[in-house]
């Protein structure tokens, strides 16, 4: 959520940063109905003066009866007009809410513009591109050559977009996560964290999934309020939710595995082939909650811890810096870390890190007590996969494959692995 006050006295910035994001986002509706509601509450906070004013009076035993009836019958409709100015109140609160939680985030001054991903920048590429002396195969025909993906019977049991992994290759998912969560914690210094799958709708409120990507959630039935969880961000996230933080317990580092639910509502193309974009993924999830003043040395240190699994995975990739119009609703700058697959002879996505600033912790209501200025300020938050543990298994099936359809194991998994070389 958006500073009110920063809309309401520099409406410029917000209306340069929904150009800079392609957002069609209608300010003129927000500034209406944001005059009419603080006029409204002028009314009301008048009409209560007022009433206060002569129910005071009332007791006066200076006034007669017949003053008294009439200051009576003036309380009365100031009842009335009360009555219709709080509700018209609660409507225009209602409607200015609903409107500031589909601003989007105001974008760091170091986000380049662009109209596509096709603008985003390239910060930097770690490892070898490994050439192969023979036709590499996708994860996809790996997995059914090996009969260790089953995506026949996933389907039976659940429809499109799911898998069913086997054997050796499940022991290889596991790894991975059981090796994530190792160095994260371990190594990089998160607190490790079990969090529930389902979510109150305040939560991805909070963390700005809703109202805006309704369509891509998992809403239980017949339950009012519940959702199952697109990320492991939301519920980390709202850990902070309605509280005031000591200042010398941050920062803190969260670190939690969990499965993750996405519609993927407006997904198609090739990605929905395989592994790529399911309806239901793993993923090693990092959190941030810090200091303003901390917080893009945080984006740093952060994008740093998830690229340091893909460093130990000897797996190449880049960091690219997302232009204007690709960064995330909530973000205010991401960094995008893409693994290289050679099936698609093409960096894939694996990670996105993102500042959110004070973005979600309005929404949250997470605050810290500033010991400068003695006040209560709000948190800034920051999240990254690290990682999204189905694409990295893909990109360890690509990247290590063999000719004969095996896969190496990569030295750091192997004693995950019970020490196996090759699956």
């Amino acid at each position: 959520m958006i500073d009110p006050k920063l809309i309401r006295h520099d409406a410029k910035i917000v209306l340069d940063n929904l150009s800079k994001r392609k957002n069609d986002f209608k300010l003129d509706d927000y500034l209406s109905a944001e005059e009419a509601a603080r006029k409204i509450q002028t009314e009301v906070e008048n009409l209560r003066s007022t009433k206060n004013k002569l129910t005071k009076t009332i007791g006066s035993s200076k006034l007669d009866e017949k003053a008294k009836e009439k200051i009576v019958d003036e309380v009365h409709e100031i009842n009335e007009s009360l009555k219709d100015a709080e509700a018209k109140l609660e409507g225009l609160s209602v409607e200015v809410k609903n409107l500031s939680l589909l601003l989007p985030n105001i974008l760091h001054e170091s986000v380049p513009d662009g109209n596509d991903e096709k603008d985003n920048v390239k910060i930097r590429q770690w490892g070898e591109i490994r050439e192969f002396s023979f036709e590499p195969k996708d994860h996809t025909q790996l997995g059914e050559d090996s009969g260790w993906i089953d995506f026949q019977s996933a389907s039976k049991i659940s429809g499109s977009r799911f898998a069913v992994i086997i054997d050796r290759y499940a022991q290889l998912h596991r790894s991975l996560i059981h090796f994530m969560l190792d160095i994260q914690t371990n190594v990089n210094g998160y607190t490790e964290y079990y969090v529930p799958s389902i979510i109150r709708s305040e939560c991805l409120e909070g963390t700005g999934q809703l109202p805006k990507f309704a369509e891509d959630q998992y809403k239980i039935e017949n339950e009012e309020n519940l959702y199952l969880i697109p990320t492991a961000e939301v519920p980390l996230t709202n850990l902070v939710r309605e509280s005031i933080i000591e200042t010398n317990q941050l920062p803190i580092k969260m670190v939690a595995h969990t499965p993750c639910y996405r519609q993927e509502a407006g997904s198609y193309g090739q990605d929905t082939r395989g592994m790529i974009r399911q309806h239901q993924f793993e993923k090693v999830e990092l959190v941030h909650i810090v200091k303003p003043e901390e917080s893009y040395q945080a984006l740093e240190e952060l994008t740093e811890n998830a690229e340091s699994i893909l460093v130990k995975l000897g797996l190449p990739y880049r960091v690219m810096l997302l232009c204007s119009s690709d960064t995330g609703f909530a973000a205010a700058k991401t960094y995008d870390i893409e693994v290289w697959l050679p099936s698609q002879n093409k960096y894939r996505e694996i990670s996105s890190c993102s500042n959110c600033e004070s973005f979600q912790a309005r929404r949250m209501k997470a605050r810290f007590k500033d010991l400068k200025t003695n006040q209560n300020e709000y948190v800034h938050t920051l999240n990254g996969s690290g990682l999204a543990v189905g694409r990295t298994f893909i990109a360890v099936l690509e990247n290590y494959q063999n000719e004969d359809g095996t896969i190496t194991i990569p030295e750091v998994l192997r004693p995950y692995m019970g020490g196996i070389e090759i699956i």
